[in-house]
């Protein structure tokens, strides 16, 4: 390394003297530079540079930069339905409630009414036993009189057979229907 620094050097103090475009050249044919084929591949480089540049970096930087904006109008576009879809849960859990409320009234409602309609059956049910009651009275009563009636008749023609037998002797009609009305009358007055 030590003789590549010095063989280095070496030309370059001989081309301090020449002048610098000499010591220049000295320098590159020290090297084994040919400066016309440095030159030449100094325009060559920069032709495939621009060459490159123009077909490979540019696109390459365009379409770098249409996915750079299509990256970040995704994430805009991502964050965006984050927010509908929160919103979206906000308002569904709103709507639940609401609707959890609108179901409670709707029960709450139902049960008022089977209550109230129980109690009004419970009332005519209590009123149909309370009327079939009064007419089960009437018909006893009915049924009562009607069987003192007839106990009456019966009485009274027995006490008139029983008056017939003895008295011992038949009576007619006339007096048995006067006996059978005296009889009645007496039985209606007790």
């Amino acid at each position: 390394m030590l003789t590549l620094l010095l063989a280095v050097t070496e030309p370059a103090a001989h081309a301090a003297d020449a002048g610098p475009i000499e010591g220049l050249k000295q320098t590159f044919a020290h090297f084994g530079v040919e400066p016309k084929f440095l030159v030449m591949q100094v325009i060559s480089f920069l032709i495939l540079f621009g060459v490159l540049y123009k077909f490979g970096i540019k696109p390459t930087i365009a379409t770098m930069e249409e996915r750079n904006k299509k990256i970040g109008e995704g994430l805009k576009y991502t964050e965006e339905m984050q927010a509908k879809l929160a919103a979206s849960h906000q308002e569904s859990a709103t709507l639940i409630k609401t609707a959890q409320q609108e179901a409670q009234k709707v029960v709450d409602e139902a049960r008022r009414a089977a209550k109230e309609f129980g109690e009004k059956q419970n009332a005519e049910a209590t009123a149909r036993a309370a009327d079939t009651l009064a007419k089960a009275q009437q018909a006893i009563e009915l049924e009562h009189k009607k069987m003192l009636n007839e106990a009456r008749s019966e009485i009274a023609r027995l006490v008139v057979k029983t008056t017939e037998q003895v008295l011992a002797k038949k009576l007619s009609e006339a007096d048995r229907a006067a006996y059978n009305d005296a009889a009645s009358k007496e039985l209606s007055v007790s």
